[in-house]
């Protein structure tokens, strides 16, 4: 059975997330009931790279199903389109992959930015995209305090509750915050992140933005491995899956 790579930009706001809930409107559930079209009626599970949470966005989500025909993948991209519309759901690009592939377990790298609107004034063009921040913020002392999470650690104090990762262990290749005018720009990379992970560390580098918390705390706090020790989790609506890289290149039509 043929296995087809998507790779697809949502909107997050109307959605409970990426996973598929009873009585709930997911990306994984709109995908999966389009997708029947092309399975004899039957909705093919659709496995993501990433799980987003509900309100966070995407402009290069990838996801992999296995589908009986042996469609071009120009079709499957197209019919994907037709029948996951009136939703803010947007199949980019499609290719055959090997059927050992995975969109999860193959990747090795994934990329995220957080915007922060940084003014007094409210969002009116860019509602429901960026975390709204009255209060002038320092990027550059947020930068430096960013540093300091680099490298492998145990990220015990910035993950979720919730989180189901095995081992809290993770290596933060980038965390580079920047000023663009009124907005704060800070871009993650890592082969894999824990649950809030990047949510959480933004969060905590805001205090040090504010100037409440010295650029050593998330550092700190990172070592203390106690997530109440840190920041608040920064609201989903900023946070947005740029990227998810593999070790040999998908060729997307």
């Amino acid at each position: 059975m043929p296995r087809y790579a998507l790779r697809l930009e949502y909107d997050g706001a109307p959605f409970c997330g990426w996973q598929r809930q009873d009585g709930l409107l997911s990306i994984q559930s709109v995908l999966e009931d389009a997708a029947a079209h092309l399975n004899g009626g039957e909705p093919p599970l659709v496995t993501a790279a990433g799980r987003t949470d509900a309100g966070v966005h995407a402009e290069a989500q990838v996801a992999h199903l296995d589908l009986p025909a042996g469609l071009p993948p120009e079709r499957v991209r197209e019919a994907l389109n037709f029948h996951t519309r009136p939703h803010p759901v947007a199949i980019t690009g499609a290719a055959v992959v090997d059927d050992a592939w995975s969109a999860r377990f193959s990747a090795i790298g994934r990329a995220y930015r957080y915007r922060i609107l940084n003014r007094p004034a409210r969002p009116a063009l860019d509602w429901g995209r960026v975390w709204h921040v009255k209060k002038r913020l320092d990027a550059a002392a947020m930068h430096e305090a960013a540093q300091g999470l680099l490298g492998r650690h145990d990220f015990s104090a910035y993950r979720a509750a919730s989180c189901q990762a095995k081992s809290p262990l993770r290596t933060l290749d980038r965390l580079d915050v920047t000023r663009l005018g009124d907005e704060i720009e800070i871009i993650a990379e890592a082969r894999s992140f824990l649950h809030h992970q990047v949510r959480n560390m933004v969060g905590t580098l805001v205090e040090v933005g504010y100037g409440r918390r010295p650029a050593s705390w998330p550092r700190a706090v990172l070592l203390g491995g106690d997530r109440a020790k840190g920041g608040q989790t920064a609201p989903p609506e900023g946070l947005v899956l740029t990227s998810v890289t593999y070790p040999e290149k998908v060729e997307w039509r």
